[in-house]
C-alpha cells in the first residue's frame, strides 16, 4: 500500500465546472464558456467538455467521420485558424452521449496554444477539483542518495503533498551537491505548479542518470514556498527522512 492518498474519482464521472474556461489557438479565441463539464476519462484528473454553443464554430472543420467510445458517438472535427491547422483535434458528441455530454466538444489539450481557468493559464490538463496540492515548510531531516553518493542533505525542506503522488521534498540549493548535477534542456509543466525553470541529470562515476531533479523559479501562487528549490524523483533516488530509508514508490514517473 502506498503512503499517500490515491485519486478516487471513478471513470466517466461528470460534474459541472464552476470556473470560466477559455482556450486559444494562433492568437484566436476558440472557446469561452461558464458551462463546461468535468469528465473523468481516467481516475487521476478530468478533461473539459465544452458546450458547442460556446465554441467558435467558424474554426471547426467537420471531417465527416465518427468515433465510438464508452461516452457515446463523437463526430471528428479539425481546427483551423488562418494557416494553422489541427486535424482531428475536436470531438463533438451527439444524442447518444452520456447524460450531460450531448452537444459538447472534447478538445485535445495539446492542440490549443493556451488554456485558462478564469484569467490564470493552466498547463498539461485541467486541475482536479478533488485533488489537494499543499507546500509546507518542515524541519524534517532529508538525505538524497544515488548509488551510495549523497546528492543533498537538508533539515529545512518544503514538503509538497499532492493527491495521487508521493510526497516531494524540495530542498534549498545550498543543501544540494551540484558537483554531481548536470544541467539538462528538459522542461515540463504541471497544472498545479506551473512550468519548470531547470532540470538536472545526475552523474555518478561514469554513469549519467537523466533528468532526476527539477526546480520552479516562478511557480503558481499557491506553490510559492517551492520557488527556487530543488526536488528529486523519489522513484529514482534513495531518500532517507528522519533516519528512515524510504521505499522507492512505483508511479508513472518510475
Amino acid at each position: 500500500m502506498p503512503d499517500y492518498p490515491k485519486a478516487i474519482a471513478p471513470i466517466d464521472r461528470i460534474e459541472p465546472v464552476p470556473r470560466r474556461i477559455r482556450a486559444f489557438l494562433a492568437g484566436e479565441q476558440v472557446l469561452d464558456t461558464r458551462r463546461a463539464r468535468y469528465v473523468w476519462e481516467w481516475p487521476s484528473y478530468p478533461q473539459y467538455y465544452i458546450p458547442v454553443a460556446d465554441v467558435d464554430s467558424g474554426l471547426l472543420i467537420d471531417e465527416q467521420r465518427t468515433e465510438q467510445s464508452r461516452r457515446g458517438t463523437a463526430r471528428l472535427h479539425g481546427l483551423r485558424v488562418g494557416e494553422t491547422s489541427r486535424p482531428s483535434s475536436a470531438r463533438l458528441y451527439g444524442d447518444d452521449a452520456l447524460p450531460g455530454l450531448a452537444d459538447t466538444v472534447r478538445f485535445d489539450w495539446a492542440a490549443l496554444d493556451g488554456w485558462f481557468e478564469e484569467d490564470e493559464q493552466v498547463f498539461v490538463h485541467p486541475r482536479n477539483p478533488y485533488a489537494r496540492v499543499d507546500a509546507l515548510r518542515s524541519t524534517r531531516s532529508v538525505r538524497v542518495e544515488l548509488d551510495g553518493v549523497v546528492l543533498a542533505e537538508s533539515t529545512s525542506p518544503v514538503l509538497v503533498f499532492e493527491t495521487g503522488l508521493p510526497t516531494r521534498y524540495y530542498l534549498n540549493r545550498t543543501d544540494v551537491n551540484f558537483g554531481h548535477l548536470v544541467p539538462s534542456a528538459t522542461t515540463t509543466a504541471c497544472p498545479y505548479k506551473g512550468r519548470t525553470s531547470g532540470y538536472w541529470s545526475v552523474r555518478v562515476g561514469d554513469t549519467v542518470h537523466p533528468d532526476l531533479a527539477w526546480s520552479y523559479d516562478f511557480p503558481t501562487g499557491a506553490l510559492l514556498p517551492i520557488a527556487g528549490l530543488i526536488a528529486f524523483y523519489n522513484e529514482k533516488v534513495d531518500l532517507t527522512v528522519d533516519g528512515e530509508r524510504l521505499t522507492r514508490p512505483k508511479t508513472h514517473f518510475s
